[in-house]
């Protein structure tokens, strides 16, 4: 038997004479020259050509990669959805850069304009592109495979030899071989014509159709959902009713009437850092005990722990840890000895050692010398407060654990601004209409252990400093369409994975009867993709072949399965 190729020395292959046996082994829609997707002058030519564009996968491609790129800002800056108190820290130390992310939306970056226009872009995009490729591909599984062009040594790969077996019955062991290695085999006159690798394009279609069903799943995540953040103190408790939230982000089918029945109560938090080594001070486990309850009967608990990154999911929602802090628990007596304020007061961290800054407002000091009298406390608390410390020096905590707390409080008098019904920040003192008290011709300043107490100045009475409670922030999320995307998610790799290993190929096997009385068998096989495997194959089916289509002798100078690869 004989490996021969017509087609040797030609870098510049001529056309084929059967345009259907080199047709395209893909289902996606022809992308029209430029000279051909010119648009006719007026509106319906432009909107057709707009459409065009818009569903070419080009664009789908560049809208994708537009989408990933607008949530990198999201990852980086602080999110107003996530954790309200961290986008007030941030402006807070950013008062320049602030007002400017505001005006573009970049503390709101999913619900964002810019950010949606890319979405609903991509949506159509996707949707447009979906639909006709589906339809295309449905068609190419209710035809059968071409048929086998004139000239098969013009095909990449191509094998010959001859046989004395009859042609019918190698055209017909050709096409028991073929279906037998899963290919959709038919004989067409002379030859048989087969084709495999349908999965390619399955994988196609469900990689698009799983990012469009992403698509969607976000969005209903939009529409259907919320989230809201609230700070809880140890001993105290939640319940999920509009007005227990610090914030809440509702949406268009998602409100008041819509949260999910459930509560907790925070019966404790426990944090563990690294206490030696160069990484001094690093977390290493945050966990917010807690006892919860689902439906309105509250007296029914189950406990339960929440970590970062592992959340409650109770009634619906799930529940996040997404920050802690420390509360110094204050009381503050008026001249009369009377308590006029106590408790503890939630204070913001502001470094990864947890040095925290709060106010203390005393709103209902009552009067002194006739006349009404608010105070204030700008304070500051040192988990650990440097031996060193002073008002020039800082206090700056050495440890994010409370090994030596302190509490540096400065006094204020005056109108705290509180009843003029406007919005106030309760982490910041108001000093607009106070005045800072004074002792010993100093401002009025004091660092406070647990237990111990200041007398204020001008006879304004006493504060002490009774200890701390601790604080975790949790968000309240209700996501519908989370199970849909990580289906879909999981969708889209599974179909990523197939349209990347699996190739569609075909395979033309033809017999016939030559002057001198033998069958000239001729095979040839077409790839998608210039691939290696598609040689091997044919080598294979070659060799499987030779049972019922046995090479001559005389012809067997070259092996049959080593088949001629012509590259272009």
């Amino acid at each position: 038997m004989s490996n021969t190729d017509t087609g040797t020395g030609a870098k510049a292959q001529q056309p084929l004479d059967d345009e259907a046996a080199a047709e395209r082994l893909s289902t996606a829609p022809v992308e029209e020259r430029p000279e051909d997707t010119v648009p006719s002058l007026g509106a319906v030519g432009w909107l057709r050509w707009t459409w065009r564009q818009l569903t070419s996968m080009r664009v789908a491609l560049i809208l994708l990669f537009l989408l990933s790129l607008a949530a990198v800002p999201g990852s980086l800056i602080p999110q107003t959805s996530s954790n309200a108190l961290r986008v007030q820290q941030w402006k807070a130390a950013h008062s320049v850069l602030a007002p400017l992310y505001e005006k573009l939306q970049l503390f709101d970056v999913y619900s964002s304009v810019w950010f949606s226009a890319i979405y609903i872009l991509l949506f159509v995009s996707l949707a447009g592109c979906i639909v006709p490729r589906s339809w295309q591909f449905v068609g190419v599984l209710r035809s059968m495979p071409p048929a086998a062009p004139r000239n098969l040594t013009r095909m990449p790969v191509y094998a010959t030899w001859r046989t004395g077996a009859a042609a019918p019955d190698v055209t017909a062991a050709a096409e028991r071989l073929l279906g037998g290695r899963r290919f959709r085999a038919h004989t067409l006159g002379d030859a048989v014509a087969a084709e495999k690798g349908y999965l390619r394009e399955v994988g196609n279609l469900l990689f698009h159709i799983s990012l469009f069903g992403l698509l969607i799943a976000m969005a209903w995540g939009s529409v259907a959902g919320g989230q809201g953040g609230k700070l809880v103190l140890e001993g105290q408790g939640f319940s999920n009713t509009m007005t227990q939230y610090d914030d809440f982000e509702g949406a268009a089918f998602y409100g008041a009437d819509d949260l999910d029945a459930f509560g907790f109560k925070l019966d404790g938090f426990s944090a563990t850092y690294q206490t030696k080594g160069d990484q001094l001070g690093t977390p290493r486990d945050f966990t917010a005990h807690i006892r919860y309850w689902t439906g309105t009967d509250n007296s029914r608990l189950r406990k339960g722990t929440i970590k970062v990154n592992e959340p409650l999911e109770v009634a619906g929602s799930k529940v996040y840890l997404i920050g802690h802090g420390y509360s110094p628990v204050v009381t503050v007596r008026n001249a009369k000895g009377e308590v006029v304020f106590q408790g503890p007061t939630p204070f913001l961290p502001q470094d990864n050692n947890l040095t925290s800054t709060g106010a203390i407002k005393v709103g209902d000091y009552g009067t002194k010398d006739g006349k009404k009298v608010q105070l204030g406390f700008s304070g500051i608390f040192s988990p650990t407060a440097p031996v060193t410390a002073s008002m020039t020096t800082g206090w700056n905590s050495l440890f994010p654990a409370a090994a030596d707390p302190k509490l540096i409080i400065t006094a204020y008098e005056g109108d705290l601004g509180t009843d003029a019904g406007l919005p106030q920040n309760v982490y910041q003192l108001d000093i607009a209409h106070m005045k800072q008290l004074s002792q010993d011709g100093n401002k009025a300043a004091v660092a406070l252990k647990p237990g111990q107490g200041w007398t204020l100045p001008d006879g304004y009475g006493t504060v002490s400093f009774d200890g701390y409670q601790q604080w975790a922030s949790f968000n309240i999320a209700h996501r519908p369409g989370n199970s849909v995307a990580l289906g879909s998610a999981a969708l889209a790799v599974l179909g990523l994975i197939g349209s990347l290993l699996i190739q569609r190929r075909r395979v033309w096997v033809r017999a016939t009867e030559a002057e001198d009385g033998t069958t000239v068998v001729e095979m040839a096989g077409l790839a998608r993709s210039e691939s290696a495997r598609i040689a091997e194959e044919l080598a294979e089916l070659a060799v499987a072949l030779q049972d019922d289509a046995p090479a001559l002798p005389e012809e067997s100078e070259t092996p049959v399965n080593e088949p001629t690869e012509k590259r272009g």
